[in-house]
């Protein structure tokens, strides 16, 4: 990465709460198309009534409004605990792009928006969120808090993140997986960005640090981050290439149509174990197309987020 593209990048993320910001405002725009229709920013300092409390706090004229009853919220409660976990290694920073936007992200930049948008919606909702990210050192770490102060101390962090310029930073998922899940005492929503790839690959001991996360009743969701047309589809133009691993600097010279079918095959045959084993878990497994906007993060939170709560 040039000094130049550096530079574009800091522009971009210097005022990542205001994209988070849009991101959350353009999702709820179209909100009529997902399960939550009627849900607006109005309702972020409202809760659903349950049958049984009390109905001192109902806001009637939302009732008359929307025809459902909900109560108002106050500053002091916090009704989900949600630790976020990025990881950060090389291969995260995969697509290389010359200058990042809201649409042209590559998989640290579309991790870092998603987390700053689901940090948007749970600091409406008076909600304490922690941070983790990992690449081959456990990088940063901080609990659960709900303060505007504590909020803003992430968003600082993240974004320093898409202008980390390091390279080679290899990946011990299932190794930090397993400190992140001692560090989380009280029951959370526990939530990973990763492209799940790995500089050795010992899927045994991933799916053991995955199930590790379920420690303390937590729920946990995985979004998977894949480029899918390069990495899940190996759709190239059948010119000579060079492959880098971007993690270990190792390469392969060759034309991309003679791996194409076992590259796709295995890279799905991956998927799909990861899958599995998530199920196996109870573990929210999503796969999610960086190239696509973030409804499938957001709609996947809010469901999760209503099921804990």
């Amino acid at each position: 990465m040039d000094v130049k593209s550096s530079l574009n990048e800091a522009r971009l993320f210097q005022n990542l709460e205001l994209l988070a910001s849009q991101v959350v405002e353009g999702f709820i725009s179209g909100i009529h198309k997902s399960p939550f229709h009627g849900y607006s920013a109005e309702f972020a300092e409202h809760k659903i009534y349950n049958t049984g409390e009390s109905t001192k706090h109902i806001d009637w004229k939302l009732f008359a409004r929307t025809d459902k009853l909900y109560t108002k919220k106050y500053e002091e409660e916090t009704n989900l605990r949600c630790h976020m976990i990025l990881d950060n290694s090389s291969s995260m920073y995969y697509p290389e792009v010359k200058q990042l936007s809201i649409k042209n992200l590559n998989k640290i930049g579309f991790g870092v928006l998603a987390i700053a948008a689901l940090m948007n919606i749970l600091k409406k909702q008076r909600d304490a969120v922690g941070l983790s990210i990992f690449s081959d050192t456990y990088d940063f770490y901080v609990g659960e808090k709900s303060s505007e102060r504590h909020f803003q101390m992430l968003l600082h962090q993240l974004d320093s993140v898409v202008m980390d310029e390091s390279k080679k930073k290899g990946t011990r998922t299932y190794h930090y997986l397993h400190q992140i899940a001692e560090k989380i005492h009280r029951r959370s929503l526990i939530v990973l960005f990763s492209d799940m790839f790995q500089t050795k690959v010992e899927e045994e001991q991933l799916f053991e640090a995955l199930r590790h996360l379920k420690y303390n009743k937590h729920e946990v969701v995985l979004f998977h981050l894949l480029d899918h047309e390069h990495e899940l589809n190996f759709d190239f133009d059948n010119s000579p290439k060079r492959f880098v691993d971007v993690e270990t600097g190792k390469h392969i010279d060759l034309y991309a149509d003679t791996i194409k079918d076992a590259y796709s095959k295995n890279v799905r045959a991956y998927q799909k174990a990861l899958q599995l084993k998530c199920a196996q878990y109870r573990i929210k497994y999503v796969t999610v197309d960086v190239r696509a906007d973030f409804s499938t993060v957001l709609n996947t939170f809010m469901v999760e987020r209503q099921k804990f709560v």
